[in-house]
């Protein structure tokens, strides 16, 4: 496994352990620490935008994310080298936080900012304590943002993807996942607490980084799949 995608994968799986720890033996949230706030929140800190990707919110998320940078991953920077790879994964990481607070800060000026307090389940919470519990964590916006560059890199790459039986090439595979989590953003589910609009921020920033380096590329006479 090459060197950036290996530490990656240590690195998270040794801060969702530690976060398991830290709340069990001394009661200290790492995710409320590290994870990102909304920049109106008094627990917002800009570095909550580098630290954010970094955790998890269960076993599933870190597994399946880092699965996914395992896979995939690993072949974006044997293909581009580690210096690149690892600054694509957290340029597009950051990316795709700062997409997740513009998309909060409009939802707060149409919808929140009216209102002094929140209902939450018959709790009533004054908005300066709601906005501290708008906390984004995990990988994916990188993870998103590696399927992309996997799309455009092999785009007719036969990938087999449960449950379907039959392949599928990888430009459609990263087609198909950008339209889902849009659907999924746009239709604004009050039970669904995932950020898909950082997905698509780590896609966005994927590809414009991509698109540059291609126009560099060519500018310098090089050229590079």
């Amino acid at each position: 496994m090459p060197t950036v995608t290996k530490n990656l994968i240590i690195i998270n799986a040794l801060l969702f352990l530690a976060t398991f720890v830290l709340e069990q033996r001394f009661g200290i949230d790492l995710n409320d620490i590290l994870g990102l706030h909304f920049f109106l929140a008094d627990k917002f800190n800009p570095a909550q935008l580098f630290t954010y990707m970094f955790m998890h919110g269960g076993l599933s998320h870190v597994f399946f994310n880092m699965f996914a940078v395992w896979m995939f991953g690993r072949v974006l920077e044997q293909v581009w080298g580690p210096k690149r790879f690892l600054f694509y994964y957290i340029l597009c990481g950051v990316g795709a936080g700062i997409v997740q607070e513009i998309v909060q800060f409009i939802h707060y000026e149409a919808v929140l900012s009216t209102y002094a307090n929140v209902d939450l389940g018959g709790r009533i919470v004054p908005m300066a304590d709601y906005l501290n519990l708008m906390v984004t964590v995990g990988a994916s916006g990188a993870v998103y943002a590696i399927l992309l560059a996997f799309g455009m890199l092999f785009p007719n790459q036969q990938l087999f993807i449960i449950p379907f039986p039959f392949p599928i090439k990888a430009k459609y595979f990263v087609i198909g996942y950008a339209v889902l989590e849009l659907y999924l953003g746009l239709s604004n589910n009050a039970n669904d607490n995932v950020a898909h609009f950082a997905h698509l921020g780590g896609m966005i920033f994927g590809f414009i980084l991509i698109m540059y380096w291609r126009k560099k590329n060519r500018n310098n006479g090089t050229y590079y799949s």
